[in-house]
């Protein structure tokens, strides 16, 4: 099953098309922030000489892009583009999508303006770096990425090239998905987790280093960098711990972890968010994979799972299905899982960046009753 997300955003679209184009042409948007700073965006091309790309060898170097969301002064401005037109060409042509206007996704109204000046004193500002799940653009965490910032988080979507339908890069070129045609295994996925963790680490010695290639990375505390993923994303949040101790906290939201945690464990804080249809402990894979590196996660820890959403709830493929009316069979909404994944994704970073009491991460909550705590070991 090559893309199954894909497949879901062929059926949002195939249903928005049985009313009329015209009807299928609305703009999407995404939620607002809960946070009360304005939210600036930028995006960044990294080229890390130092090694080939993983899927594309020939390529000589890891050429990515980037995509950072921050606290910004207020202005008026541009609002962010979601994704170039090509991208949202070729991501919904992917998905055998032909009967819409193929710029839709490029169209989608973010929270976000473009180049804003950011708000902060030097090393102010923790950073969350952002996974997303195999085959899908760094733009599917924009919702979450956008009340990260709006709250005074410094976040960096990484787009793992050659992983998702299409990347754009400021020449003009367009990569698409060349790992998709790979065999995928076990090994394919370890391949994975490895090039992802050493995509993370060269976008932290960027952001970091003493030549930064975005101009507010002054603003960024190397002593305050935690990481999230959803999917693919999460697993790799797991390995990229294990090997850059920079990484201060991580998040897998829904997503199998792939490399094991070695026996010698992971002392960080380590939040695993999943569905209860899937991540219940006690059921079957895939939620054995949990199972077996929460022994080995040494450090503080929690484990919730949220009861009726599917797994592109999580994401903004689950809001924008939602805006066109497309039913993926979640009996809770993709705005409420969004809204649950915002609040326990950004107390999670509260508590181990800001160092903030956070009592929902402390016992079930009444605002929140579709999230159980889980321990299996109890």
């Amino acid at each position: 099953m090559r893309k199954p997300i894909l497949a879901a955003v062929a059926g949002l679209l195939a249903i928005v098309t049985s009313t009329s184009v015209a009807e299928a042409a609305q703009t999407p948007y995404l939620p607002k922030p809960t946070g009360h700073y304005p939210v600036g965006n930028t995006s960044l091309y990294l080229k890390d000489t130092s090694r080939p790309d993983p899927w594309v060898p020939e390529a000589h170097a890891r050429e990515l892009m980037v995509t950072l969301w921050y606290p910004a002064l207020p202005l008026d401005g541009h609002r962010a583009q979601y994704m170039t037109p090509r991208e949202s060409e070729l991501f919904l042509a992917d998905g055998g999508i032909t009967t819409v206007p193929p710029d839709i996704l490029s169209k989608t109204r973010t929270n976000a303006v473009s180049d804003a000046k950011p708000w902060g004193g030097k090393h102010s500002l923790p950073l969350v770096v952002l996974s997303p799940g195999y085959t899908k653009p760094r733009a599917t965490l924009s919702s979450l990425a956008e009340d990260l910032a709006s709250h005074g988080y410094v976040v960096a979507a990484i787009g793992h090239t050659y992983e998702n339908a299409a990347t754009e890069f400021p020449d003009g070129r367009v990569v698409t998905c060349a790992s998709c045609e790979v065999l995928h295994d076990l090994a394919f996925w370890a391949k994975l987790d490895a090039g992802r963790a050493a995509d993370t680490s060269f976008v932290l010695d960027e952001l970091t280093g003493p030549h930064p290639p975005w101009p507010g990375a002054r603003l960024i505390d190397p002593a305050r960098i935690a990481m999230a993923g959803h999917s693919a994303g999460g697993s790799a949040a797991v390995t990229t711990m294990v090997t850059d101790a920079r990484v201060r906290a991580g998040v897998d939201i829904d997503g199998t972890t792939n490399t094991p945690i070695p026996d010698s464990g992971l002392s960080r804080p380590f939040l695993f968010l999943g569905r209860a249809s899937q991540y219940t402990p006690g059921l079957p894979s895939p939620v054995i994979t949990w199972e077996r590196d929460w022994r080995h996660l040494t450090g503080w820890k929690r484990w919730l799972v949220v009861d009726g959403p599917v797994h592109a709830s999580f994401t903004d493929v689950g809001l924008l299905a939602e805006q066109f009316g497309i039913d993926f069979g979640a009996t809770l909404s993709a705005a409420r899982t969004s809204e649950i994944t915002r609040a326990y994704v950004g107390a999670f970073f509260d508590l181990h960046l800001r160092h903030d009491r956070e009592p929902l991460l402390d016992k079930p909550s009444q605002r929140y009753p579709e999230v159980a705590f889980c321990d299996p070991a109890a």
